[in-house]
């Protein structure tokens, strides 16, 4: 059986990373000059949120930071700290150390004190205190009992104090209330129905939204308690009777219930302008005695229904995507996985059963043929359905490159700003996941390599502060992510000479501007003269396209020496399902990507240019593309005397060039499922994939722009039974000139 509270706790940790997103997204609101009420209430709430939740499951050191954190707030809101650049660059850091305290206490991991005292002393000299509370201690919320008196079958008897430690009582106010800061003061009696427990909610955080609003005082309501015998779980038994002093409307009173309404009974009066029903005097509440053993804490409910203080205005427009809730489910990735794989099934009996239709030569008019077309368009809705389930917005993959920018600059002293756009563009969960490592190694390079220091930059007439964006885009069926820079460029020259100096390449190689920018791939390539904390040690872009590489995905550079640099990242949007060119070479069944092929043509002789004694080009409208023989490339047969009449598919690349690819014949246009071949083979040059067709055969899914990269540097087409690896440029002939 499994634990309920070990779910509760992952909820809650499942809820702590959006209000984390929720927190940055209104920190850079603020940075970009959004400094509305609105937009700090949404900060506000989202550290005061992540306090409550962190109380309820005893992580003391957790909710000790994120208290002090939302003193510091509380300051901005009131409007005794004006949230000026200093001051958000401190409330970044503070989010940082949050998210971190929240990821170790979510696996279980040691809190390191060095890392966020610092932080706590620098958000204590905000608000000028002397930092209370030691940084591995929990806030003292001052444990507070209210005993109940419970009528027991026969006599009565003195049961253990119910421990309300978690609903601070002391911060209630008590019988010691504070004074009311002006204002009205309301009276106001809630009792739940079963149903509000029965939806996870928690009455606990409903008290803490009203504390948010001004002093209070509580008194439980027992009166429909019965005895022990008679006691139904399933049936709400107590309420509470609150007396609330406040300088907010009624109606932001009753709005901090919301949450539960038609859950509960709710009565709000004003007691000053409205004859309230008579109500007991509301007792003290005095902590228990010391040499009283503690009682157990009451069992927290989901942290997803948690209730904040929603007194303030509404969210501001910079927030208001982000900050309107949706509603969701959350579902075990390894039931989608199951479900992923199941439709990618389905696509393959689809097309095995195209094929047996095809096969029995049924008329195109038929009624299984009709039905057929109909079960197709029916496999494709569904599949692009379930993708889309898997799919996930890139924003929570660039917040964290927010934070590798902040702790690079200013490890190298560096003032940089991070500006992201198309953060909402939707990828794969998979290719999410595996695109951190290369982001962050890219991040670095630009903070550390593309930008200048604030010095050379006043010196060349740009601001001091460097930009480095971060962009993602959805185009021809691929996902693009750009890192840019404004930095000086590369130094194609210096790149030339330090790969000479390494030997990776010869003394006298001519190499194009392309290839020179390829060296920064290059195993143990590195273009710093030092070696800093950031790079210097040659360990890096290899991984970067490695990785990228392992995802079916390219990269490419464009730079403009003084004005910046440029990595271009293409992904496939799914790692499962792609629509693709069935073709045949040699006999072979090969499949194309669809998003590759720009257009199909039927070559003749005039089109056809011998361009040395074995490579060839094709005329196209008046220009002119590389011929790629891919039966001869693939090693199947050897390259043909003659291409007329052939027929070639135009391939896109990412610097907008072409090449055509020569196919002996076009035998289909349908949607594969995706079989990789990395965990079995590694990875094969030129090749992206495998899957299995109707006929039960398996086919090799083509990369074909790496493909046509890895013909592109040799005089002949490669006669072995497949690509191999390309080795480390030594010479090649080429069209450009030394560096």
């Amino acid at each position: 059986m499994s634990d309920p509270m070990a779910e509760i706790r992952a909820s809650f940790f499942v809820e702590c990373e959006e209000l984390l997103e929720a927190l940055q997204d209104g920190l850079q609101a603020m940075l970009d000059g959004a400094g509305d009420d609105e937009t700090v209430n949404v900060v506000f709430r989202a550290v005061h949120s992540i306090k409550g939740g962190a109380g309820a499951f005893g992580l003391d050191t957790l909710v000790a930071f994120a208290h002090r954190f939302e003193t510091a707030l509380d300051e901005v809101r009131a409007g005794r700290l004006v949230p000026d650049t200093e001051v958000l660059k401190l409330f970044f850091q503070g989010s940082d150390v949050l998210g971190d305290l929240v990821r170790e206490s979510r696996d279980g991991q040691d809190h390191d004190a060095t890392r966020y005292a610092p932080v706590l002393a620098d958000l204590d000299g905000l608000v000028g205190a002397d930092g209370g509370d030691s940084p591995e201690e929990a806030i003292d919320f001052q444990p507070m009992t209210l005993a109940l008196d419970l009528e027991l079958p026969g006599e009565q008897a003195d049961l253990p104090a119910f421990d309300l430690s978690g609903l601070d009582l002391a911060a209630l106010g008590g019988a010691e209330a504070q004074d009311a800061a002006g204002g009205a003061r309301y009276r106001i009696r809630f009792r739940p129905d079963p149903l509000l427990y029965a939806n996870g909610n928690e009455p606990l955080f409903l008290l803490r939204a009203l504390r948010d609003l001004g002093p209070v005082r509580v008194r439980c309501l027992d009166d429909d308690l019965p005895g022990l015998d008679m006691l139904d779980p399933e049936h709400s038994q107590i309420g509470w009777e609150i007396e609330l002093d406040s300088a907010e409307p009624k109606a932001a009173i009753a709005e901090a219930f919301d949450f539960v309404d038609g859950l509960c009974s709710l009565e709000i009066v004003e007691a000053e302008t409205e004859a309230p029903e008579p109500a007991q005097e509301l007792p003290d509440v005095a902590p228990a005695p010391a040499d009283e053993p503690a009682s157990q804490p009451a069992i927290p409910a989901p942290f997803a229904t948690q209730v904040a203080a929603k007194s303030e205005a509404k969210p501001s427009p910079a927030l208001s995507a982000a900050a309107t809730p949706r509603a969701t489910v959350r579902v075990d990735l390894e039931r989608i996985d199951r479900l992923v794989n199941l439709v990618g099934e389905i696509v393959i009996n689809q097309a095995m059963l195209t094929q047996s239709v095809d096969a029995a030569g049924l008329p195109p008019n038929s009624a299984v043929r009709t039905g057929l077309e109909e079960f197709l368009q029916l496999t494709r809705d569904i599949q692009e359905s379930v993708m889309m389930i898997r799919a996930q917005p890139v924003k929570s993959l660039f917040q964290r490159m927010s934070r590798i920018v902040r702790e690079a600059s200013a490890a190298i002293g560096k003032e940089v700003r991070l500006r992201t756009d198309g953060d909402h563009t939707e990828v794969d969960k998979t290719v999410i996941e595996r695109l951190a490592d290369p982001l962050t190694h890219m991040i670095r390079n630009a903070v550390d390599h593309g930008l200048e220091t604030g010095d050379v930059r006043e010196a060349a007439g740009k601001p001091r502060e460097g930009n480095v964006s971060l962009s993602a885009m959805h185009r021809s069926g691929r996902v693009v992510i750009e890192i840019a820079d404004d930095g000086a460029g590369i130094d194609r020259a210096k790149v030339y000479r330090k790969a000479v100096d390494k030997g990776l390449i010869a003394a006298d190689a001519q190499l194009t501007d392309s290839e020179i920018d390829n060296l920064l791939f290059l195993p143990g390539f590195s273009t710093a003269d030092t070696v800093s904390n950031l790079s210097g040690r040659g360990v890096g872009m290899d991984v970067v396209r490695s990785a990228i590489q392992a995802l079916g995905g390219r990269i490419t550079i464009a730079t403009e020496r003084g004005k910046g640099t440029t990595f271009s990242i293409s992904l496939p949007l799914t790692l499962a399902v792609l629509d693709g060119m069935v073709v045949k070479v040699a006999g072979e069944t090969l499949v194309v990507p669809l998003g590759s092929i720009v257009e199909t043509l039927a070559l003749t002789d005039a089109d056809i240019r011998a361009f040395g004694p074995n490579s060839h080009v094709v005329n196209i409208r008046d220009r002119f593309v590389p011929l790629l023989d891919l039966g001869a490339e693939l090693g199947y047969r050897e390259p043909l005397d003659s291409y007329s009449g052939g027929v070639v598919l135009l391939i896109g690349q990412e610097d907008g060039s072409t090449a055509a690819v020569n196919v002996d014949t076009i035998e289909d246009q349908r949607q594969v499922v995706i079989k990789g071949l990395q965990e079995s083979y590694g990875r094969v040059p030129g090749i992206a994939a495998a899957t299995i067709l109707g006929d039960g055969q398996i086919a090799l899914i083509l990369d074909p722009v790496d493909l046509v990269a890895q013909a592109s540097g040799r005089t002949k087409p490669r006669r072995d039974a497949m690509p191999a690896p390309r080795p480390n440029v030594t010479s090649a002939p080429t069209t450009g000139i030394p560096a």
